[in-house]
C-alpha cells in the first residue's frame, strides 16, 4: 500500500491535525509534560507544528528548522 502524500496541497486541516497527531503518539503516550523525543527546551510541541495544521509551513520545514536550532516561538 502506498503511502499518502503528506504535503500541504494533498491534506485538509483535518488530515494535517491527525498526521501530526499519529506522528507524536508513536510511543503511545501523551505529549502532555513529556520530554522523551528531545523536546527538552522546544516549547509546546502542538503549538511547534501549528503552522503545518494551519497550511503555512510544510512538516519538512519546521523540522529542518527544529533540526538546525532555528526555532522561533
Amino acid at each position: 500500500m502506498a503511502m499518502k502524500s503528506i504535503l500541504i496541497k494533498d491534506t485538509t486541516r483535518e488530515e494535517r491535525i491527525r498526521i501530526v497527531n499519529q506522528a507524536l503518539s508513536v510511543c503511545g503516550q501523551t505529549c502532555e509534560f513529556c520530554n522523551g523525543c528531545d523536546n527538552l527546551g522546544g516549547g509546546d510541541v502542538d503549538a511547534f507544528y501549528r503552522p503545518y495544521i494551519e497550511g503555512e509551513k510544510e512538516i519538512s520545514e519546521l523540522n529542518a528548522a527544529y533540526r538546525g536550532g532555528r526555532v522561533k516561538g
